[in-house]
């Protein structure tokens, strides 16, 4: 604050009633104010009268989504792990939206927190820079970037597609397509589209065309999007022998489309999701998916914040891979045992 007083050629109480009441203060002198904020980069102090540890035993936590189980199991395992020190999670949400997030970071900087935890690596160039200036460790998680920001905890959704496709590779299919997100407008899922990309990797170094790897619709996905997405698929290529859908919750909506079209899965069509979500694992047939330990990413995230703020941790950048794990399950079948498909109900 004393910077900016001396860049604007005020008092410190001058800047602390612009910050706090600026209708208080006449209009050029506020502009100078917020103009030396502005050069100074400065993230006022909310707490720093009452605080002289510097510590306000809270983490900062920004998701996509609330509603998705996995990122609710991280947050409720990293809350676990960081109760115990007397530290406190503050949730914010994105809903997928590289603005929301920088707007959030914008929000809760100037709270102080302890720690940055976000459920992303990718950020606007101004969100970047508030994170790198922040001076309080940050963690991305459910990735694993090559350059983060401070430290990363999560797996390759890169090489979870390569597996997917992979896996109905290795069963003898050929003919195989993929339902991801919609890449337009404000809302982005950069994970599932990482996941499409290594899915179409593995098909084209395997010989496999990639045109059925699709995107459509908005994100986040719902059981909406399989049906749709499933749709166009088959529209393309009523021959497709297997489909990897983004999500499961995608996977459910095209396995109903299935059951709607007369489609027998897996005789007719092998399907498989990602994320290991309790409906994958309750539908008849249960679904093949890609399962990933949601809670063990959230245990994982609270022990290196707790040995980077205890001072037992080299602050220097780390990856942590958590991995994931293939789950084949009923959706999924050998090629062989495919028999020619029925015509769907009302098909002539």
């Amino acid at each position: 604050m004393r910077d900016v007083s001396r860049l604007a050629g005020v008092s410190t109480m001058t800047v602390s009633r612009v910050l706090a009441d600026p209708e208080t203060v006449a209009a050029e002198t506020r502009a100078r104010v917020l103009a030396a904020v502005e050069q100074l980069g400065y993230v006022p102090d909310r707490v720093a009268g009452s605080l002289s540890s510097r510590r306000t035993n809270f983490v900062a936590a920004i998701l996509p989504t609330l509603t998705n189980a996995n990122f609710a199991d991280t947050a409720h395992a990293l809350t676990e792990v960081l109760r115990p020190a007397d530290y406190q999670l503050l949730i914010g949400y994105t809903m997928y939206r590289l603005e929301e997030e920088e707007r959030l970071i914008r929000a809760m900087l100037p709270r102080r927190p302890d720690a940055v935890v976000l459920a992303s690596c990718h950020h606007t160039k101004a969100a970047h820079q508030l994170l790198v200036r922040a001076g309080v460790p940050v963690i991305e998680i459910w990735e694993t970037a090559t350059q983060p920001i401070d430290h990363a905890v999560g797996f390759s959704n890169y090489d979870v597609g390569r597996a997917a496709a992979r896996h109905l590779i290795d069963l003898g299919h050929r003919r195989i397509g993929a339902l991801g997100p919609g890449q337009a407008g404000a809302a982005r899922d950069y994970r599932g589209e990482d996941r499409m990309t290594g899915f179409a990797a593995a098909l084209r170094e395997a010989g496999l065309a990639d045109d059925l790897v699709i995107h459509h619709g908005e994100v986040p996905v719902g059981f909406d999007h399989g049906r749709q997405a499933l749709g166009e698929v088959l529209a393309r290529a009523p021959d497709v022998e297997a489909v990897f859908a983004v999500s499961d919750i995608s996977a459910w909506g095209a396995l109903m489309e299935c059951q709607r079209r007369g489609i027998r899965v897996p005789h007719d069509l092998s399907l498989m999701g990602f994320g290991d979500f309790d409906i994958g694992r309750q539908c008849v047939p249960a679904l093949t998916t890609v399962g990933v330990d949601a809670r063990a990413i959230g245990s994982r995230t609270g022990e290196l914040l707790m040995a980077l703020l205890n001072g037992t941790h080299a602050p220097e950048p780390e990856i942590i891979d958590m991995g994931f794990r293939l789950i084949p399950r009923e959706t999924t079948a050998q090629a062989s045992r495919r028999r020619a498909r029925k015509p769907a109900k009302g098909a002539s």
